[in-house]
């Protein structure tokens, strides 16, 4: 699919090509659609992350739990799969998993929501060292830095699906 293709679209389509790339959450397509043209894919991820600043508190939070945590062994999406897969999140040994379950839990726990972190390019070491870091955070500062990690993947979502 090109830049070209994207803006091309009418409404419908545009929102069944790009509404997974916020995670379950196609309002932000269908929001952004407005902004077009879209000149770079910059400026196409800018319209939607300002459509995820502008949304309603309770529509922030609904996209960072359609995240799913890292490492789950759940079902999840086909992008978050290949995203997890991508960094060996999937062939975690038995203690790496337990690890990182623990921590899973203990962040949403605490913070309401799965711990978010773009992973494309990072280790597993990296990951859980973050993990452990972020989870004592407060959670205005963790909302902020979720919603940028949200940001990040849907960038890398973006390009990965533009030619």
């Amino acid at each position: 699919m090109t830049l070209a293709d994207i803006n091309s679209f009418e409404r419908e389509r545009f929102v069944k090509e790009l509404g997974w790339i916020f995670e379950n959450s196609p309002w932000v397509a269908e929001r952004a659609f407005a902004a077009r043209p879209f000149r770079d894919v910059e400026t196409l991820h800018q319209a939607m992350v300002a459509q995820v600043a502008r949304a309603k508190p309770e529509e922030q939070l609904a996209l960072l739990r359609a995240h799913p945590d890292l490492g789950t062994r759940a079902k999840i999406g086909d992008a978050s799969r290949a995203e997890q897969s991508g960094v060996g999140l999937d062939c975690l040994t038995p203690a790496e998993f337990e690890h990182l379950t623990e921590l899973n839990t203990k962040y949403r726990d605490k913070f309401g929501f799965p711990f978010l972190f773009a992973v494309k390019g990072s280790t597993i070491q990296q990951i859980l060292q973050v993990l452990e870091q972020r989870v004592h955070a407060s959670r205005d500062d963790e909302y902020r830095v979720a919603l940028e990690q949200v940001s990040r993947i849907a960038r890398f979502r973006l390009e990965d699906c533009l030619t």
